[in-house]
């Protein structure tokens, strides 16, 4: 994975101090919660307050409307379409929706499009068949505030809409009978990052009158799993769905819940878990096929059927794996025989039958692991290109998107995420244009960020700490689980787990041994030997075996301690704004004794087989980053090495070599204007 920087969260002592006294809390968890931003003495009684507070669902502009008016759809006896959408917020959307006006005895059915067949959102064609269901009332949920055309068809036709979503509106919004938006300028609120399963959740509590204690008692699980699976901020009044909602499913699980809890009956699940463990099936159902089985799921009062709709996730979860190994394996041939590719400031690249369902995943692997902005794209029979971006915190890919229209058919997203249509022909200009972009309006590319709560000594990690920790549950976006850093430990040995799919790390330090598992790194690929000195960005869990409680450290990110961060952000920036722009530097050309230095390196080690990045800190006294790559180029050139992936091959030759006399090196040395 790329090296990212490590950010220090930083702190007022004093006023962490002040607040630990007040609320009676461990004086290092204040300071923890301080450094997040909970600085004030109301924030921090919210923060810590295991009270249901929730604010009224008619701050929301136009909810007493919308109220108002599926109110008289169900006295009228009308039938309704609750119109979804296939995510995991989408799916929980729409089932909080359907269970909930199924149990006032509405005559109510939903839609939600096909991720492959049509895409997000409303649509003419799924307008014109839920009209032929005799349908008087459309509602949306997760979606719908961009919909101007298809609203304009929905009242054509006769029928009536209600739009329920928390994406961005513009300053017009679409016809309807009401808009429920929470970033809509108008509401009473101060907290506005609700997902879309948050709003339904309080156009179901405004159906009731503002009598939301029932209601979070039965669908509080639903709101939770989806305001986990959208990633909005756990912060306000999505920490309490959250909270609640983990209650409801450790102590009174719904049968879906169940069936899915079976995997691990006697696990307390926490967000994490359902993040990374239900959330995933949860999607991979709208990304492989029809996210129907999902919500058959979600929606079911029978555990048995439950049982077999969860084995169904099980089975579309796999093929989406598998989906996207397939991808990933593409791509890592396609950098192999191009490494320009991942030399880019935006990498792009384009497939034949990328499944369009999976792409998003497959970008955003492809910025963890080079951390850069992605775009992956997949290209169907008819020459049609749908590519899904994925970027780095302080660079904006949908305005670097917005900068191509010429190249475009179509776009949405936000800074982080989007999605493109365009033509197979314009992925070569639309490449290009990007990359123009993103040297244009970005002189040094932000790094990609570890942020670390603390420095810590390793040796007050316990079960103590971890229970203080519980504070700050539950964990999830601007809420991150805790991670501290810890400086110069020695590694004393490693050992495979999994069939050599994570790792065990002993480290020492001042006498005593500590254990620290590094889960997704494989035995084979792990770059530091024993007697290295390590800096380690942990986290804490609690590991119950055999009726017992153990503390588990989780690395991270891993790194040599005397790795310096500036000079490599610094030097990285020089070489690719030279390969992009042909931006002269000097400290880029490797003279003879560097290219020794790598040689010997190379010589010594017989080959080299973790990456440029490991090779460049295991050497960064002796060169600059710039210097590896063009010695690393012109070794390549004469035949002295071969390159494959992140593995480096020595070989055999019987003639001496000039690398001065390399192309590479006389193209570089010109361009530089260096002179020996």
């Amino acid at each position: 994975m790329a090296h990212k920087k490590w950010v220090l969260r930083e702190a007022d002592k004093s006023l962490a101090n002040d607040l630990s006294e007040k609320f009676n809390i461990d004086p290092f968890i204040a300071y923890l919660l301080v450094a997040r931003g909970v600085d004030s003495e109301l924030a921090f009684s919210d923060f810590v307050s295991e009270s249901v507070k929730l604010v009224s669902p008619f701050d929301f502009k136009d909810m007493d409307r919308a109220a108002q008016t599926i109110n008289t759809s169900l006295k009228n006896n009308e039938r309704i379409c609750i119109f979804g959408d296939y995510d995991c917020d989408g799916v929980t959307s729409t089932a909080i929706m359907l269970k909930y006006l199924r149990k006032q005895g509405a005559d109510v059915f939903h839609y939600i499009p096909s991720r492959e067949g049509e895409g997000y959102g409303l649509n003419n064609n799924a307008i014109d068949e839920i009209k032929r269901k005799n349908t008087s009332l459309i509602i949306t949920v997760d979606n719908g505030i961009s919909a101007f055309d298809e609203a304009d068809h929905i009242y054509s036709l006769g029928m009536k809409l209600v739009i329920t979503d928390h994406h961005q509106p513009s300053e017009i919004l679409p016809r309807a009978e009401a808009v429920v938006n929470p970033h809509l300028k108008d509401n009473n609120l101060e907290f506005r990052e609700y997902c879309g399963a948050g709003v339904a959740f309080k156009l179901i509590c405004a159906l009731e009158g503002n009598n939301s204690d029932k209601l979070i008692d039965e669908y509080i699980d639903l709101v939770a799993i989806g305001t986990i699976g959208d990633v909005v901020p756990l912060v306000n009044e999505n920490r309490v769905f959250v909270r609640e909602g983990l209650k409801k499913i450790n102590n009174n699980p719904s049968p879906a819940v169940k069936a899915f809890k079976d995997i691990n009956k006697d696990k307390k699940y926490s967000a994490n878990d359902i993040v990374f463990q239900l959330c995933p099936k949860i999607n991979a159902v709208g990304r492989m096929s029809h996210a129907n089985a999902a919500l058959e799921f979600l929606i079911s009062d029978d555990y048995i059927e439950c049982s077999e709709k969860f084995n169904e996730l099980l089975s579309e979860n796999a093929n989406r794996q598998e989906e996207e190994k397939n991808i990933l394996d593409d791509i890592s041939h396609k950098i192999e025989k191009n490494p320009f590719l991942v030399s880019n400031r935006v990498i792009v690249i384009a497939g034949q039958g990328y499944h369009q369902g999976v792409v998003g995943i497959v970008a955003s692997h492809i910025v963890e692991k080079y951390s850069k902005p992605a775009i992956i794209i997949g290209i169907d029979k008819n020459g049609t290109a749908r590519g899904s971006a994925r970027s780095i915190d302080g660079f904006n890919i949908f305005e670097a998107i917005n900068s191509c229209q010429e190249d475009i058919i179509q776009f949405g997203g936000h800074p982080l995420a989007a999605g493109v249509t365009l033509k197979e022909e314009n992925i070569e200009l639309f490449t290009k244009h990007i990359n123009e972009y993103a040297l244009r309006e970005y002189e040094i590319m932000p790094p990609q960020k570890l942020v670390v709560d603390c420095m810590l000594s390793p040796f007050y990690l316990s079960l103590d700490l971890l229970k203080n920790l519980s504070v700050l549950e539950p964990y999830g976006a601007s809420n991150p689980q805790a991670v501290f850093g810890i400086k110069k430990m020695k590694l004393i040995s490693v050992s495979p787990m999994s069939e050599g799919k994570h790792i065990r790390l002993e480290l020492e330090k001042r006498g005593r041994v500590f254990r620290v598992i590094k889960f997704s790194s494989p035995y084979d690929e792990f770059p530091y030997s024993t007697g290295d000195y390590l800096d380690l960005a942990v986290r804490i869990t609690d590991n119950f075996f055999n009726g017992k409680h153990f503390l588990s450290v989780q690395a991270t990110d891993i790194r040599l301690s005397s790795s310096d961060d500036e000079r490599y952000f610094d030097e990285k920036n020089k070489y690719e704004l030279f390969i992009q722009s042909k931006i002269a530097d000097k400290s880029l050309y490797p003279k003879r004794n560097v290219s020794a230095d790598v040689y010997r390196f190379l010589s010594l080690n017989g080959g080299y087989n973790y990456g440029v990045e490991n090779l460049y800190f295991r050497m960064q006294d002796k060169l600059t980053y710039g210097q590896l790559l063009f010695s690393l180029e012109a070794f390549k050139e004469t035949g002295l090495i071969s390159v494959f992936g992140d593995k480096i091959k020595l070989n055999e030759i019987k003639n001496k070599v000039n690398l001065e006399e390399t192309k590479i090196l006389k193209s570089l040395k010109e361009i530089i204007g260096f002179e020996q």
